[in-house]
């Protein structure tokens, strides 16, 4: 599980105050197929909140749990929203651009209308 400072926990709330909740978790708890929801949205956002059931200490369980499985830090507790945290690892470099077809000559018509 990450540890963050006072600073970084603060900059990261109030990155995550706009944003919609991207992993939700029902009555059946924390599941696999949560977790691996959780870890797809962590690798593609970096910061994600994720709306829980149930009482406030099964949450912060929960938080725990998505925390320590998953590598992340947990951010904020509000309610029934959770705000994790996980870097965004790059994978691969960007493609690189096709190199540009050479242009056509321009024909005279062309050239006059300049």
């Amino acid at each position: 599980m990450l540890s963050l400072t006072a600073d970084q926990r603060r900059e990261l709330k109030a990155r995550a105050h706009s944003l919609n909740p991207t992993v939700i978790i029902g009555n059946a708890g924390l599941t696999p197929a949560v977790l691996e929801e959780a870890s797809r949205a962590l690798n593609s956002h970096g910061l994600i909140k994720i709306r829980a059931t149930g009482e406030r200490e099964e949450r912060e369980a929960m938080m725990q749990e998505i925390c320590e499985q998953l590598g992340a830090a947990p951010v904020q507790h509000i309610g029934k929203i959770l705000v994790v945290y996980r870097p965004v690892e790059v994978e691969h470099e960007p493609a690189k651009k096709p190199p540009r077809r050479p242009r056509k000559p321009l024909t005279k018509k062309q050239l006059g209308s300049r």
